[in-house]
């Protein structure tokens, strides 16, 4: 065993933990870059062992932070120990990191590239945002990439822009007034972070450069003295109470099997220590048979080896193996019990579990996604667009799931939503076997929207399908001197007045504010060739089984398609947006019609 992993708190009783700073922003706009060079530059800063390397995190202490801002920071004017950033990028592992119901990053850094300004993930991140409350800075990135920058690597950004030329200066201020405009238009004040009076009112933007980490030495400098000034009554824990953390991944590791990826951020964990985890189906209560961190220095995303730790303090990242992890859920909180009561422990996870519960109803669609925090977020974005759930549960999409969506009666809820998830072989067979739609995205609105457009589809079929078997409305006029036969049936030319004609329609004309049944419209024919229907202002030849012209009808009388009144009410109430404007007059004439001895027909 190797010592204890340095505390970010004093010894015993209460002291001040490190800040937990998360980074979001869209795909390719530089976010594991930025955590990389922060990671490079406190490395080439400090000593070797200068940075503790975590799982899932990298803590930044203040002396490294100091060295590095130069006379941006003075290490006397802060008594908070550092920075962790968490080291899993994005929006979704963002929504993952709970802490008692709330956001657990004190902190974010929205990076945005100078170059594409405001995209598609930049949105969904700052709604995040703005849903947990949680104060943020923005990493105006890739200001090496503007024509003629004349790089200062590792340089506070004012000083590198004074050494830039005029032209590459107003390039710059161009790009970045941009995205300050683009930060109003989503309802946030902002400048460039050395004007910003006010931080709690004002966003701070910081120009930096992931390649050349200009900037960065501002980035940390800006965290720091926000942290300090407005979160070190947050910061302040317990250091010798029983931890509490959460789930950040669920691994398996060879040695130790199922193992949980834990961000800490309030006590002390320890081996031997009884734990309550949050589970699929129960609180998972297990023993800590090891605490695992990777070596120093060492990157985690690619590290095999890890080292046992004695005590891990907040605020941290651990790897915890216990046995019986299997159910265990990314996003679910750890509590230790230790001198606690068990089962007001097993019921603080719970309770905390609860406030993640997405509201189900009998019919709906099934959702799955990579945490419980992302499932939490795409259940929002669902109910904002008033998608009915019918089950939601977190991990990949499995053959269960589509047995689930086939159950639904409506054909635009048999589908399976899947967020930042894999779809297990079987599930994909399952579902072409029982005609089961399967949607995956890693961007939450694009999967909504993906599923709007495929319910809109089926929709337009569906109306297509009962206009095609519906009694279609139209008014029309026999012509004077067009009477090709008298009866059996009556054939005559004829002028669509509106609506559309169609054979096999029963005729009818009001007379005296009564409907008379005429007959039914066998055939409808147009220079000779017989056709299925005529429309407004075509002249044709139709033939009416039933009555004999001079008697039953006559030259010059107006007729219409009789309509069913069912079928009048599903025109007028449901697809009075589908039929033309002629057909919608014929309709609302006919109404008028029927309804002058019948106010409520068809209603």
């Amino acid at each position: 065993m190797s010592e204890p992993t340095p505390t970010d708190t004093t010894a015993g009783g209460e002291g001040l933990r490190t800040p937990i700073v998360a980074v979001l922003g869209h795909v390719d706009h530089g976010k594991t870059s930025l955590l990389d060079e922060i990671r490079g530059s406190t490395v080439s800063e400090g000593e070797a062992g200068a940075i503790t390397q975590h799982i899932g995190a990298t803590a930044v202490p203040l002396d490294v932070i100091s060295r590095m801002a130069g006379s941006l920071v003075d290490p006397e004017d802060f008594d908070l120990p550092g920075l962790l950033f968490i080291d899993t990028p994005g929006h979704h592992s963002f929504t993952t990191l709970r802490s008692r119901g709330g956001a657990l990053a004190d902190i974010a850094i929205l990076v945005v590239d100078v170059n594409d300004g405001f995209q598609p993930q930049t949105l969904e991140a700052i709604d995040i945002l703005k849903r947990t409350a949680t104060p943020f800075i923005v990493a105006a990135n890739k200001v090496d990439t503007v024509p003629g920058w004349n790089p200062n690597p590792g340089a506070p950004i004012q000083a590198t822009l004074d050494d830039q030329s005029d032209r590459v200066q107003d390039d710059l201020n161009q790009r970045l007034y941009e995205i300050i405009g683009q930060l109003s238009d989503e309802g946030f004040s902002a400048d460039m972070y050395w004007r910003v009076q006010d931080f709690q009112n004002n966003i701070g933007v910081v120009p930096v450069s992931a390649e050349t980490g200009e900037g960065v030495p501002d980035l940390l400098t800006v965290l720091m003295g926000l942290s300090q000034r407005f979160l070190k009554s947050e910061m302040e824990v317990d250091v010798t109470g029983p931890g509490a953390g959460t789930v950040l991944e669920v691994k398996e590791e060879r040695g130790f099997g199922t193992t949980i990826d834990v961000v800490l951020y309030d006590g002390t964990i320890r081996p031997n220590d009884t734990i309550v985890v949050g589970g699929v189906e129960a609180p998972i209560v297990t023993d800590v048979r090891a605490l695992l961190q990777p070596r120093p220095l060492s990157e985690i995303r690619t590290e095999k080896q890890f080292e046992k730790v004695d005590e891990v303090s907040a605020a941290a990242g651990i790897k915890v193996a216990a046995p019986d992890l299997d159910d265990a859920m990314a996003g679910a909180p750890i509590r230790v019990i230790r001198d606690r009561d068990r089962g007001a422990v097993i019921a603080e996870v719970e309770e905390e579990l609860a406030e993640i519960e997405v509201t189900t109803r009998e019919e709906g669609v099934v959702v799955k996604a990579d945490t419980l925090g992302s499932l939490e977020a795409l259940a929002d974005a669902l109910d904002e667009a008033e998608v009915p759930i019918m089950r939601a549960e977190v991990g990949d999409i499995a053959p269960r799931d589509v047995r689930v969506a086939e159950t639904a009666n409506e054909p635009t809820h048999r589908v399976v939503l899947g967020f930042s998830v894999d779809t297990l072989g079987d599930a994909d067979r399952l579902a072409d076997q029982e005609d089961v739609r399967i949607f995956d995205h890693d961007v939450i609105y694009r999967l909504v929207e993906d599923y709007e457009e495929y319910v809109e589809g089926i929709e337009r079929e569906q109306q297509d399908q009962i206009l095609e078997n519906i009694t279609r409305p139209a008014r029309f006029r026999i012509l004077e001197d067009h009477v090709f036969r008298q009866s059996k049936p009556a054939v005559v030319g004829i002028e669509v007045l509106s609506g559309t004609l169609k054979r096999n329609s029963r005729v009818a004309k009001f007379e005296n504010g009564e409907t008379d049944r005429v007959g039914l419209l066998k055939s409808i024919q147009d220079e000779g060739e017989d056709v299925d229907e005529a429309r407004t202002g075509d002249r044709v030849a139709v033939s009416i089984d039933g009555p004999t012209v001079g008697r039953g009808i006559d030259e010059g009388d107006e007729l219409w398609i009789e309509l069913p009144e069912k079928h009048a009410k599903i025109l007028e109430q449901e697809l009075s947006d589908d039929i033309p404007a002629d057909e919608l007059e014929a309709l609302t004439q006919y109404l008028d019609k029927r309804r002058q001895r019948d106010p409520f027909w068809g209603k």
